[in-house]
């Protein structure tokens, strides 16, 4: 029997094969992490320079727009022994299970199923803080469509016998993305709304949370993946304005912000995330419990 702690080893001799659906911030960084303990990583993309650049990094692609299957990606799924999806639901559904759903039932060889959502399905808790349990009050077309998509994995699993386990992740930053290129390139904003806080996850955490669910799979669970630290927006930008030896942008009132629907969203919708069921049950230790232990280390490299 295969002792499946020995899949993170780096002398790992047997193929351990992460096929993704949607190669982006968050799946790249769970990839670079994987392929030097020798697993095998591949996943779709869109094309283009994007595709270019993922296969700089030795991750194959198969091009995929959400629109129909491919033989490529049926064949994929067939090998792979870990499965990850981040692909947002469209207004159709969920474009993975609407082309692939045949074949994902029929993978009784996937060893773990992982599908990325948001805490954006609690909607508003008016600052309360929120778990596992709490009700779901998706107050955007988005939100309520991650519901209807968790719910649809989640049956897929319990149907077919499929390790299937759902994150719901808040605000990912990391190298590349971040508020301290936010600040550099003028696009941070310093929003005033009194009472609102925000939570994040360095993708180092995210990563380390998602292998401690491959070493470990729980199949039906569902667990928040979130920093200690849920804390006002301005708060987070004023600091990395701080690092950065800059003036932070201009504090400007919520009523008077102009905000894309999407970014009204999250200012519409205030809670703060436990994240104690990462801890407690697959024993992950936040390697940056807050904003500021994440900032710093990305200000070194910076």
């Amino acid at each position: 029997m295969i002792n499946i702690d020995s899949l993170f080893d780096r002398e790992v001799i047997i193929s351990t094969r992460l096929f993704c659906f949607g190669l982006g911030f968050s799946s790249l960084a769970l990839a670079e992490s994987l392929l030097p303990k020798g697993w095998n990583v591949s996943g779709t993309c869109r094309g283009g320079d994007r595709q270019d650049a993922i296969k700089a990094k030795n991750i194959p692609t198969c091009l995929f727009d959400g629109s129909r299957s491919t033989t490529e990606i049926s064949k994929a799924i067939s090998s792979a022994t870990h499965l990850l999806i981040t692909i947002p639901p469209q207004p159709s559904g969920d474009v993975v299970l609407k082309n692939f759903s045949e074949e994902i039932s029929k993978a009784s060889h996937l060893q773990w199923i992982g599908y990325i959502s948001s805490t954006g399905v609690y909607g508003d808790a008016q600052g309360d803080w929120v778990d596992e349990s709490s009700p779901l009050r998706g107050s955007t077309d988005l939100n309520r469509r991650r519901v209807e998509a968790e719910s649809a994995w989640l049956k897929i699993g319990q149907d077919h016998g499929l390790p299937v386990m759902v994150f719901r992740c808040v605000a990912i930053y990391g190298p590349g993305r971040n508020l301290l290129v936010s600040v550099q390139q003028g696009r941070a904003r310093r929003i005033d709304k009194p009472g609102l806080v925000f939570s994040r996850i360095h993708t180092e955490d995210l990563v380390q949370t998602l292998e401690a669910s491959m070493k470990n799979p729980q199949p039906g669970e569902i667990f928040n993946v979130s920093d200690d630290c849920p804390c006002p927006p301005v708060e987070a930008v004023e600091y990395a304005c701080s690092l950065l030896g800059v003036e932070p942008p201009p504090l400007v009132p919520y009523e008077k912000a102009d905000l894309s629907p999407t970014a009204k969203g999250f200012y519409n919708t205030n809670k703060r995330i436990s994240n104690k069921k990462i801890k407690q049950e697959l024993g992950v230790k936040l390697r940056y419990p807050d904003y500021r232990s994440g900032l710093d280390a990305l200000f070194k490299d910076f």
